[in-house]
Parts: C-alpha cells; structure tokens; sequence
C-alpha cells in the first residue's frame, strides 16, 4: 500500500482517539491541527515504527515513552531555510529595524522556530544592525530535538549555497561565511550569534504568554492550524507585543477574518508585516 492510499485509509475516528491518547498521556496536543497534513504525516510514519495500524502505533506510544519524541517529529513540519522568503528580512531590515533602534532594550519571540533556520537569520540581520547585544531572543517549540538542533546551530554543507543566496537577497552586509565554519559536511554557526537566545519548549495549543516584546515572527506555522486554535495562537502574539510592536507572519498566512484583525495595522502587505495599534 502506498503512502498516499494509507492516508486516505486512516479513519477519522483513529486520528481522533491517537491525538487523544497523545494529549492525555503526554500533555503534546496536536487536536487542533488541520486534519490532511495529519493524516498524510501519519500514514508517513506508520511504515517507520513497523506497525501495520494508527491503533498499533497508538499501543505503542502509549507503553514506549521512548517513542514519542520521534512521533513528534512526524508530526511537525520541519521545512524552513537560513533567510527563507528573503523580502520578509529586507523588509524587517528597512521598516522595523530602525524602530527597534529606539528601544534601550529589545525581546523578540520566534514562534515556531524548529532547527533554529529562522532564529539564526534574525541574529545575523540584528547583529549587521548593532542592535543583538542589546537583544534578547526567544525560540520556541514543541518538538524538542529540533530545539536541540536550534541550539546547537549545525546544518548540513549542501545547504550554505542556498543560505548564501537568500542571505544576499535579503540584504545581506558581509558574506554569510563569515558567520559559520565548514567542516566534516556540516556548517556550525558562530556561538555568538545564540548567547542571547532562550531556546523553551512552548506550544501555541497549550501554553500561555511568557514575556513582553517588540516583535513576533511565527511564519509558515498557522498554515497547519485549523481556525479555532489559529485564533489562540493570535490571541497569544497580540498579548504579548507591547503597544505598536510587530508581528511577522508566514507568504500564506495574514489576520483576515480573524478577531484579531482589528487589533493591528497592515504595514507590509506582500511580506505580512503587521504592526499592533496603539
């Protein structure tokens, strides 16, 4: 059976009680994520476990602590690049930087960040601006090892040319190499550029707000929300920016049709710049 015919033969029901079982037993609540990416994501991870069934893998977790972690992994979508959508960071480079000078003191929330892609290409753009001695960063997740990943900022070598490019498109200063060492495959990014960085396992179904900052960047995550917990998440940028701070979000996502619409000001159609109203 293919991936594709093992999705579509994943009932309803059996997702409904393996999300079930998964929040109750270990508090990672994914009940509120769109159901196709689940269910294909699912279907992906039945042949890597060797279980012939949802109800199986389900057994399973529940008596295999040890499992869950890479359960997760499945079903988060770990898909983001070093400057991903360049525009975005030129954009953050030319409207929201020289308002965050301002500031004697800057926090900024990378909602969603993964293996660290994105919180690492705001470092390195605050770091060009002077401005990441004086900021304090939070990245955060649900998956914890591609937390670990964050922290440890490693990527593979066959990336850097691609990071190189979206760098230089985005406005790029200096040559991204200057920021990392090659060697053995793999590229590490300069310890510096994570010292202000408090990487904490935080979910937007769950978790409430944890600090006050200036600027919010959660992009391509809200795409695998359904309405009801997208509104959460939004609720939870919107109380926790400061009055005329900045939120960032993914080329498909904007505030349309929420509720939250009315609590900020479009400043960047094309690259989902908001600012919240005073």
């Amino acid at each position: 059976m293919t991936a594709a015919e093992q999705a579509d033969d994943l009932s309803d029901l059996e997702i409904d009680l393996f999300l079930e079982a998964l929040f109750r037993r270990y508090r990672h609540d994914f009940r509120r994520y769109v159901r196709p990416t689940l269910r294909r994501r699912l279907a992906q991870a039945l042949p890597a476990f060797d279980c012939a069934s949802l109800s199986i893998l389900q057994h399973r977790m529940l008596r295999e602590p040890a499992i869950v972690p890479a359960v997760i992994d499945f079903l988060t979508v770990q898909v983001s690049d070093l400057f991903r959508d360049p525009p975005f960071y030129a954009a953050l480079r030319g409207r929201i930087v020289p308002i965050l000078h301002t500031y004697p003191s800057i926090r900024v929330w990378v909602a969603g960040c993964g293996a660290g892609e994105e919180v690492t290409s705001l470092a390195i753009l605050l770091d060009e601006e002077g401005l990441l001695a004086k900021t304090t960063l939070y990245a955060t997740d649900v998956n914890r090892a591609a937390l670990r990943d964050a922290e440890l900022g490693v990527y593979r070598l066959d990336r850097a040319q691609a990071f190189s490019r979206n760098y230089q498109r985005a406005g790029g200063k200096r040559s991204l190499s200057d920021y990392y060492m090659a060697g053995y495959d793999r590229i590490a990014f300069a310890r510096r550029l994570r010292e202000n960085t408090v990487f904490s396992d935080h979910s937007l179904a769950t978790d409430s707000v944890f600090a006050e900052v200036q600027l919010v960047t959660c992009r391509n995550v809200l795409i695998y929300f359904d309405t009801e917990l997208r509104e959460r998440a939004l609720g939870l940028f919107r109380e926790s920016l400061v009055r005329r701070g900045f939120l960032g979000l993914g080329a498909k996502e904007n505030l349309r049709g929420s509720a939250h619409a009315s609590a900020f000001v479009e400043l960047d159609r094309s690259n989902r710049l908001y600012e919240k109203a005073a």
